[in-house]
């Protein structure tokens, strides 16, 4: 109890991560025991046939006990599955294929490449929004590719129900590099200083709040790049804070593992796996994977607030108050923080792109930078105005 409470109480910090105990988590083994429906345990990571288990969703008692194993195998087993023949007809997977080709090039010649996570642009073709793309493009479409038990069931194991589904689509042709390993959203999607002003406690329960999943659209042999993963590595309580260090990431390299795919199958995975999308080392494979990301339905706030209206509102006073230097720097900034949004997300990606490669520029980040370069009321207006069309588009 001692140690609980000494630990939630603590921060993370990168210095203080201690490899050796990371590489004894990593040193860990899957057991056919642990996850009686697997169909097989392939380089740590079970493998569970959809073929054979479609029936099993149907039963209410033999779906939970599956869930409850995924559960287990994603908090403190290896933390990822593979679920093979996701998509028991993979004819939809070709309709989807064309209209997403149809929305990248449509895309590229109204603006070029865009911005990508961990990524440099134009390294890849990125749809954000894929989802809500795919649903206005073909409805018809949309309606049968989401309509899958399979999805749905390691959504809720994960999850619970009255998730929040959101996808985007990645297409590497042959030569794409690999991306350097990392952990995902929340957390991960944020710079090394912000995720590390966050407390222990908010790191071990980042990783609940989503689920990270691919279906591939294609066939995915492994020279083809599919995903780096590092099978038990989200067990590593400070992993938000260490997996930019270089000796964390030379130890990813040196032992993750990846598992070819085929069209149809998907690989889901705690958002704190340490991953990496690997290196297209085909000469004709175009990687084609739509990478869902969702979200708990826990989520969100009490109240709706127009922090919109609050900041406009806010700012000459906050510019007059620090002028007279009546608020110090510490108190400018908890006024702040008590109006403006202060986290980057939900936003549209195509009008918001990452600043930092992470994420963007938050309204609070914003505010506080805008007083500090002096920028005109009007300027200030304009600048809140794009960021909430792009979050409301």
């Amino acid at each position: 109890m001692k140690d609980t409470v000494e630990r939630a109480a603590a921060y993370y910090d990168p210095d203080a991560c201690d490899l050796r105990a990371f590489s004894a988590i990593i040193a860990q083994t899957a057991r056919a025991e642990d996850v009686p429906h697997a169909a097989g345990i392939e380089k740590n990571i079970p493998v569970y046939d959809m073929a054979d288990l479609r029936p099993a969703l149907e039963g209410h008692g033999t779906r939970r006990q599956l869930l409850a194993e995924w559960a287990r195998v994603l908090r403190t087993g290896a933390g990822v599955v593979a679920l093979k023949n996701t998509y028991a007809d993979t004819t939809v997977l070709d309709d989807a294929t064309r209209i997403y080709e149809r929305i990248i090039a449509e895309e590229k010649q109204r603006s070029g490449s865009g911005g990508d996570h961990f990524a440099a642009s134009g390294a890849n073709d990125r749809i954000w929004n894929a989802l809500q793309k795919l649903c206005e493009a073909a409805p018809g479409v949309f309606l049968d590719y989401f309509a899958n038990p399979a999805i749905a069931a390691i959504c809720e194991a994960w999850l619970g129900p009255n998730y929040q589904m959101t996808a985007q689509v990645n297409l590497v042709y042959p030569g794409g590099a690999a991306q350097q390993a990392h952990r995902d959203y929340h957390l991960g999607f944020q710079s090394a200083e912000v995720s590390t002003s966050y407390p222990a406690h908010v790191h071990e329960v980042s990783s609940t709040l989503t689920l990270q999943g691919a279906v591939a659209h294609c066939d995915m042999p492994v020279e083809s790049g599919p995903t780096k993963l590092l099978p038990f590595s989200q067990a590593y309580l400070p992993g938000y804070a260490a997996w930019r260090r270089e000796d964390f990431r030379a130890l990813f390299e040196e032992r993750y593992v990846q598992l070819p795919l085929a069209k149809g199958d998907t690989v889901f995975f705690n958002p704190a796996l340490f991953h990496a999308a690997g290196a297209n080392k085909s000469d004709d494979v175009q990687r084609f994977a739509n990478l869902l990301q969702v979200s708990s339905a826990f989520g969100r706030a009490m109240e709706t607030v127009d922090r919109d209206k609050m900041c406009r509102l806010l700012f000459p006073h906050a510019v007059r108050a620090k002028a007279e230097n009546r608020l110090s720097a510490a108190e400018l900034s908890a006024a702040i923080a008590a109006t403006a949004e202060g986290y980057p997300f939900p936003t549209n990606l195509d009008l918001d792109p990452p600043t930092n490669g992470l994420a963007p520029e938050t309204q609070a980040a914003f505010f506080l930078r805008a007083l500090s370069e002096g920028l005109s009321e009007d300027d200030f207006e304009k600048r809140l105005e794009l960021m909430r069309s792009a979050r409301s588009a």
